[in-house]
């Protein structure tokens, strides 16, 4: 049976390219239809692929840590009897590979590149020719990896070999002034961060508030159902939820010369993760309890934390809140997670004196920060928004009321 190349699919999302994390096969190993073949992380998530196809792997065309663009020939198949009933349907399935991956689509890929022999070379070659002007070639494989396991990018250094040639001395030199890609998640957030400085008028607004009724409202609500804790950031978005039912023109996204005010709340909530920053979205969490919210956000944080997090669930949000606290600072001009046109930000909780009925006493005191698109709404209502937020933290029984 003839060989079969199977491509990196089209990933959705209007993603490009991906990285190899993990093969989970290796060269000589049968694999079946559907059977997960290789790891790959994106901008938004880390993904098994599989195989479109049955067979003998022959031959793989990348290496962990290698970033490669849709359409890449990932791996080569040798096909078993039957694994196709006609001639010319294994390169038809290839195309349409990647339709089990949940949350994305598949498109016709680009040409495909195989690297194997002396074509592997030549093909190295002349890509890294073509990605600096045809004066930087790379011809030793010792050296590409080399300069692939150090993060160096050949296509920024200057051969000091014949016609421009990259050699194992140039990637040496170029450690000792390392540049450190970023990652795909941190490219897609550096696109969002951007636009939203480039797109959005955005203010600030913020003010100290004492928390000791909320770490004792919290430490309450913990003891009475341990096995299902509310965290900070929970309460804080449910306190959030709440005023932006009272202040909708936060809830809400700018499209073209009016503002669309939204019925639903899907809040978005800023989790760290090894890949970067990510925010996850909560869908539908004005339907949702305190304790179905931090349910909601506990568990979502724990797969972003893992990459198991599905791309569907990083897309849709209205609304964002972030407890940057827990980083140790008091505050932050945090940037509007766009097309959104606010987020909400709290601090870390420090003792602090404060004026308690008169008198002087130490307070756990925080800081709320609202940074808000002023297209969309003024000081008036992005303050009034915060000081319902700042009322409840400082006596989380009020708002009893609102729910």
């Amino acid at each position: 049976m003839p060989d079969a190349d199977f491509a990196l699919p089209d990933l959705g999302e209007g993603l490009t390219e991906a990285t190899i994390v993990e093969w989970l096969v290796g060269v000589g190993d049968p694999v079946r239809v559907d059977q997960p073949v290789v790891e790959v992380e994106t901008a938004k998530a880390r993904v098994e692929v599989p195989a479109p196809f049955a067979g003998v792997i022959a031959a793989l065309h990348a290496e962990p840590g290698e970033t490669v663009p849709v359409g890449f020939a990932l791996l080569t198949v040798t096909q078993q009897q039957g694994a196709f009933a006609e001639p010319g349907v294994a390169s038809a399935a290839a195309d349409e590979s990647g339709r089990v991956l949940v949350g994305y689509g598949t498109s016709t890929p680009a040409r495909r590149e195989r690297r194997s022999g002396t074509t592997a070379t030549a093909r190295a070659i002349s890509t890294s020719a073509a990605a600096t002007g045809g004066n930087r070639p790379v011809i030793s494989p010792l050296v590409r990896r080399l300069a692939r396991e150090n993060h160096v990018d050949v296509a920024r250094l200057s051969g000091s070999g014949p016609d421009g040639t990259v050699l194992r001395r140039d990637v040496e030199a170029a450690l000792s002034a390392k540049r450190v890609p970023m990652t795909a998640a941190h490219k897609s957030a550096a696109e969002l961060y951007t636009r939203s400085r480039r797109e959005i008028p955005e203010a600030t607004v913020w003010v100290d508030v004492d928390a000791t009724g909320l770490l004792e409202a919290r430490v309450a609500l913990n003891a009475a159902r341990p096995n299902e804790p509310v965290s900070l950031l929970a309460l804080l978005a449910r306190f959030a939820v709440l005023g932006l039912r009272r202040f909708p023109e936060l809830n809400a996204r700018i499209e073209h010369d009016a503002l669309v005010l939204f019925d639903d709340v899907h809040l978005g909530f800023a989790a760290q993760t090894d890949r970067g920053l990510i925010v996850p979205v909560v869908k539908n969490a004005h339907t949702m309890s305190t304790r179905e919210l931090a349910g909601a956000i506990g568990a979502q944080a724990a797969d972003a934390r893992s990459g198991a997090i599905a791309p569907v669930t990083l897309r849709g949000g209205t609304f964002t809140v972030n407890n940057y606290g827990v980083f140790g600072v008091d505050g932050s001009a945090a940037i509007i997670n766009h097309p959104e046109v606010a987020i909400l930000g709290m601090g870390r909780i420090i003792d602090r004196p404060w004026a308690v009925s008169g008198q002087l006493a130490v307070r756990k005191i925080t800081q709320l920060t609202l940074a808000f698109d002023h297209r969309a709404c003024d000081g008036a209502v992005a303050g009034g928004f915060l000081r319902f937020v700042a009322d409840c933290v400082e006596s989380p029984v009020t708002a009893l009321g609102d729910l």
